[in-house]
């Protein structure tokens, strides 16, 4: 019997997934349709990916879901169609670099939200970082007018943020519930069903064409699906606070990613409060208690 190959190692998988999650802003970028349909597009091919991968390689059960769980997963499917809307609007109508920073606010979200809901004591430290994410969102928003398509599309990043925030605390109170390919497969599922009616009875005029469907394919398969897994299966071997550091790089990368891609240059106040946004979030992180969840982001 053949011997399998050696594995790879967690940290390249890990940054693997978070490359990943910075490729799927430029998608906005890629696909010129309605953001709704980008939407249902990556979590129907997420679904239809997580699916076969339960199945065939991972062993999850599908069907064996707590039946108190299925609210949960109805209402975390909804969270992620509005988050990854906002998501895709933002970079739409400003940019990839705006998009990815203005997003990686959710730690600011997070940090007062978290003691109202579990009943947690607010860090100083934390109302410290909160603070210096608020500075650097000054310095990415140009000015207070959402007639600048900059500032409109920093005000939806942020608006992602808040509902990924959401979401985030609503996974910290599921995530024992099921297997988290499971969670992620019912995430996806839901949300893909969320957005349905929306679809029909709005029809937005851009409509995805025949030549944007294998980038569709591409985002819900690779940059959703496979980063999903690659992220699940690399917290198996490295701390929670090393996870969370690394995911803050997902708009360095993205950044990086839409310069050679896209040739989008961002300003540079764009990039100081975006270096400060990040890096308050990577401290944020690495100063976290590991024994609190890591979610992956977009």
């Amino acid at each position: 019997m053949k011997r399998p190959g050696p594995a790879a190692h967690p940290l390249f998988v890990i940054h693997s997934a978070v490359l990943l999650f910075g490729l799927s802003g430029l998608f906005a970028k890629f696909i010129d349709a309605s953001p709704l349909y980008i939407v249902l597009g990556r979590t129907l091919f997420a679904a239809m990916a997580l699916g076969v991968y339960a199945r065939l390689f991972s062993g999850t059960k599908l069907s064996a879901v707590p039946g108190r769980a299925t609210g949960l997963f109805i209402l975390q499917g909804a969270l992620l169609a509005v988050h990854w809307y906002f998501f895709f609007l933002s970079i739409q109508l400003s940019s990839v670099a705006v998009g990815l920073v203005t997003f990686s606010t959710f730690p600011l979200f997070v940090t007062f939200m978290e003691p109202l809901v579990f009943k947690e004591p607010l860090d100083r430290r934390d109302i410290l970082t909160a603070l210096v994410v608020f500075f650097g969102i000054c310095l990415v928003i140009p000015e207070p007018d959402l007639s600048n398509r900059v500032t409109l599309g920093g005000f939806y990043g942020i608006l992602s943020g808040l509902t990924f925030a959401i979401l985030a605390l609503v996974n910290r109170r599921n995530v024992r519930l099921s297997d988290p390919v499971a969670v992620a497969f019912y995430q996806n599922l839901f949300a893909a069903l969320c957005l349905v009616i929306p679809v029909i009875l709005i029809r937005p005029k851009a409509m995805v064409a025949a030549s944007d469907l294998p980038a569709l394919v591409f985002l819900g398969v690779v940059c959703t699906a496979l980063s999903h897994t690659l992220f699940i299966s690399s917290l198996k071997k490295i701390r929670a606070q090393t996870a969370s550091v690394i995911t803050g790089l997902e708009p360095v990368y993205g950044i990086i990613l839409a310069f050679f891609l896209l040739k989008e240059i961002p300003t540079f106040s764009t990039l100081i409060g975006g270096g400060i946004i990040i890096g308050a979030s990577i401290a944020a992180g690495y100063l976290a208690s590991p024994k609190k969840p890591t979610f992956p982001k977009s």
